[in-house]
């Protein structure tokens, strides 16, 4: 089951070259929610405050979001995760960048995964949560 934001939303439908696609998958609601909670904190994003759910519909479940990378946040507090979380992005390489720098100030990440293009990189991450930090908000 796909969780995707409308795609009807104005950001969906950017050709910014600071939009990163981000799809998250091999995970918990919960855990994709503080993925998200972290990255919406930052950057505008088509989710707004829509969290991660599951449905009864089997098969694999995925969470998709897309993010415009315009600027980089300053540090921010480790985020504990329960389980580990498959981040795939993509978009243009200085976006996808900032994009991988603020997730690593927030989780532990290793990368399992680059194709780049002419103009754009895919990127797949590893998420587990950090060494030290605080469980994510309720809602976040």
């Amino acid at each position: 089951m796909n969780d995707t934001p409308d795609p009807a939303a104005p950001i969906a439908q950017s050709d910014s070259p600071d939009l990163v696609q981000v799809v998250l998958g091999e995970c918990s609601a919960a855990d994709a929610d503080a993925v998200f909670g972290v990255l919406r904190t930052h950057f505008p994003s088509d989710r707004g405050e829509d969290a991660p759910h599951r449905t009864d519909q089997p098969g694999p479940v995925v969470w998709t979001g897309g993010f415009l990378a315009s600027g980089s946040p300053g540090p921010i507090r480790g985020v504990l995760l329960a389980g580990s979380v498959t981040a795939d992005l993509q978009g243009s390489p200085v976006a996808v960048d900032q994009l991988r720098n603020t997730l690593e100030s927030a989780f532990v990440v290793s990368t399992t995964g680059t194709e780049s293009g002419d103009q754009e990189v895919q990127m797949q991450l590893r998420l587990t949560g950090a060494e030290h930090g605080e469980p994510p908000l309720p809602g976040r």
